[in-house]
Parts: C-alpha cells; structure tokens; sequence
C-alpha cells in the first residue's frame, strides 16, 4: 500500500495584518503596525500550494479562522452592538483589537500535533490542537481548530481527535513546530521528535532569559500520551535556551527533518550529541543524516532573518529530496551559499526551490510555518475531505475566491469599520461552502 506526507497549508485569512503581537519572533516585531496586503498574502500562498502540487506532491489547504473574534472583545468588557464594541476597543484597548483581528492561524504548524497510524498503538493517526497558550491572539485559536480538523478528517475509523491541553504555561504547547519525524519511509514506525523550551515541573533546569519558552516538556509528554506512543518511538529534546533569547521561538526555525534527515544548526539543541544517540538507538539499522549547519558559515543572525530552517524537505517519487525556501534565503549570501551547496554534501537533498512568501515573512512565518504535515496511507488518504485536497479546479476556486472577498490593503484605522467583518464572515461562509466543511465558525453557529 502506498504511503503520502500531505501538507495542508493555511489559507491566509481575510485579516491578515501586522500587528507585532509575537513577542519573541523578531520578524514580526519588526514590521509591527506596517499596513498589510491581505489579498496578496492569500495568492502567494495558494501559488506555493499549486505549485508543489503541479510537481507532484499531495498538497490540501486549511480554512482559517473568523476574525475578528468579537467574543473575546465582549470577554473583557466591551458591550454593545458589533459596531459599539469595535469602537470601544480601539480607543481603549488597541493592542486587545490587534488579537482579535489576528490571521494568525494561517501558521498551520501550529495547528496540532499530528501522529500518522504507524506509530500509534490504536492504529489511527491522532490530531491534538495546540493550546498556544502564551499568546493571546493565538489562544483563541483551538476550538475552532479543532473544528477544521475534525471536517477534514472526519472519518472516525482512521482519524482520532483529542482536545487541546488544557490552557496554562505548564502544559504550554505550541504545535508540530516543536515536533518532527523520521523515518525510513512514511508508511513504517517511525521516531516523533518532541522539542521542548523548558521544563515547567522543574525551576532549575535551563531557560531562556529574554524571551519565553513556549514548549515545556509536559505538554510534549501528554501529546505523546495521548496519541498512544510509547518509548520506543519518542525523543524528548531540549532547545538550546540561549537562542530561544535569539528570536528562535519555535524549533522549526533552527531545525526540520524528512525521513532520514535532520537539517539543523549547530546551536539548535541543547545536548546535539545526546540527540542523535536517541535517534540512532530508536531507528537502528537506519541511514540517518544528521546535516548540522556550523556558525562559522551561517549565524543565528542569519538563520533566523533568512528562515533559512523554517523551509520544508519533501521527498520526491525518485527517492531524493527538495528543500522548498523563502526568496529571503536566496536574498542572503551567506544562507545562499550554504543552500547552494547542499546537494554535495551527502544526503538526500539534491534541490532547493524558492518561492516568496514575503506577506507571510514579514509577520514571522516561512515556508514551514504555513503548512501541517500529515502522515497518510492510501486508504486513509481517501478518507480525508476531497474538497481540502488541492486540485486545478480547487485553485481555481480560492483565487477567485480571494480575488472577490479580500481587501488589498488593511491598516489599524480600517478594524473599526463594521463591514469589514460583514465581508468576513460573507467570504467565511463561502469558503464553507467550496471545502464543505460545514459549520464550523462561531456566526455560522448563532
């Protein structure tokens, strides 16, 4: 039986803006109260989508979520009409507004965590949402995830749905950013790979100082629980505290692996050495490939600006892999000619293909960050929602989409304008309609 990775990307929503509210992602500090390009965001990340798809990987797409989230605004004390509660917001709480507004949910690998039926005792692949806790504008995130998730993968017999953890800095979890696989092949038990920040149980192990760590520990552990792994197919990694302070918020933007690759940076973990002993005791008789980039040939500096990490390995029907990167890894020297030479250093990546996703970058997120691997054998693969499954006709249909319902152009002043959220949730309602995933926002639930 045939086994696929499909990615299933977040479609950027209609909200997309900059609004800084990811401390510790230094990218979006950054472009903090820029004016953003929604529409513009939206296609590029459909042409990544098509793209990969015409070149023959499985490729589906995520719905987004509704923003506004006027329920958290009315959480927190502002009342009246929709309009009334806007107004109020945005002279009184601004940086509550930005949240409630937030797209960030494009950023699919911080959906869930996703383990594929090879490596789970019950035998189905198991989905729990992330409760990213320590943001706000992400907190509010879960259930409607859950609900997406559920739509798409709907078929009890192979899929498993758990409830995020629950909502507190000790059980912090942030998604399949901080969790990879590997593998011989997608179809046969593999080692899941959970990176933690820190240990909340215990104060005196390491921590960063300056910016939050985001994964602890427990939360890796009761995912793993959860999704019925055992020992033999987990690793538990600590991420090096001192680049967490570096901007490295999440370890999919110092670390990704494919199969039987690792493509990390020399600083990325901890104890690197302790790692690659786990994974070789798990994976015995494996030929894995440990590709560590030194510092000496590209800096934290680099790696976090260029996302040179935050790229994605995909294996093509050949055998050999490709690294898909940002323009932002081509524009930087250094990062280039590392990239450049990749394909001569001994493993399967022989190819990098660069595509822009500024709109994307420019809020903290690459390639990586826009997209939830999910392990699927064939049977399982047909289970999944067909209408999520990117096709010409579907791409087709969200670009024409996008092109009818999405803004060129949004800045903070245009958050108060009640037919903003009346464009919203009329496009929401649509998209609804082309995936036919069904009700799962909170207007279509009133």
């Amino acid at each position: 039986m045939k086994h696929y990775e499909v990615n299933f990307d977040g479609l950027v929503g209609p909200s997309h803006n900059y609004a800084g509210l990811s401390f510790g992602n230094v990218a979006s500090l950054n472009n903090a109260q820029g004016v953003s390009n929604p529409k513009q965001a939206a296609l590029q990340g459909l042409a990544k989508m098509k793209a990969l798809h015409d070149m023959g990987f499985s490729q589906g797409v995520l719905a987004p979520q509704q923003r506004p989230d006027l329920n958290l605004l009315r959480q927190v004390g502002f009342s009246g009409n929709d309009q009334q509660v806007l107004e109020k917001a945005s002279k009184q709480a601004p940086a509550i507004l930005l949240a409630a507004y937030s797209a960030s949910s494009m950023w699919t690998a911080n959906a869930a965590t996703v383990s594929p039926s090879a490596d789970t005792t019950d035998g189905k692949v198991h989905f729990t949402p992330a409760n990213l806790t320590s943001k706000l504008h992400r907190a509010i995130e879960p259930k409607t995830t859950g609900n997406i998730l559920q739509a798409v993968f709907k078929d009890e017999k192979f899929f498993a749905h758990h409830h995020a953890l629950p909502s507190n800095d000790f059980f912090g979890d942030e998604g399949a950013a901080n969790h990879t696989r590997l593998c011989a092949d997608y179809g046969s038990a593999g080692v899941e790979l959970f990176v933690y920040g820190k240990q909340a149980s215990n104060l005196n192990t390491p921590a960063p100082l300056k910016f939050p760590a985001r994964q602890t520990l427990e939360a890796s552990q009761a995912v793993a629980r959860l999704h019925g792994l055992d020992d033999s197919t987990t690793v538990f990694a600590q991420q090096n505290p001192d680049v967490i302070d570096q901007g490295v918020f999440h370890n999919d933007v110092i670390a990704v692996g494919n199969r039987n690759v690792l493509f990390y940076h020399q600083q990325a973990f901890l104890d690197s050495d302790k790692l690659k002993q786990d994974l070789h005791q798990r994976l015995e008789g494996l030929d894995l490939h440990f590709l560590e980039v030194p510092t000496s040939e590209v800096s934290i500096q680099d790696a976090v600006e260029s996302y040179l990490f935050n790229t994605q390995i995909l294996s093509r029907p050949n055998g050999e892999m490709m690294i898909v990167a940002p323009l932002e890894c081509q524009n930087n020297p250094r990062v280039y000619a590392y990239l450049d030479s990749i394909a001569q250093r001994g493993t399967p990546i022989t190819k990098v293909q660069y595509f822009d996703v500024k709109q994307s970058m420019q809020n903290g997120g690459g390639p990586a960050c826009l997209r939830l691997r999910v392990a699927l054998s064939e049977q399982e693969l047909h289970a999944v929602n067909q209408n999520c499954l990117m096709s010409d006709s579907l791409y087709e249909k969200l670009v024409a989409w996008v092109n009818k319902n999405y803004r060129d152009q949004l800045a903070f002043d245009d958050m108060r304008d009640i037919v903003l959220i009346q464009e919203i949730q009329q496009g929401l309602d649509e998209l609804s309609q082309i995936l036919h995933i069904g009700s799962v926002y909170p207007f279509q639930q009133i």
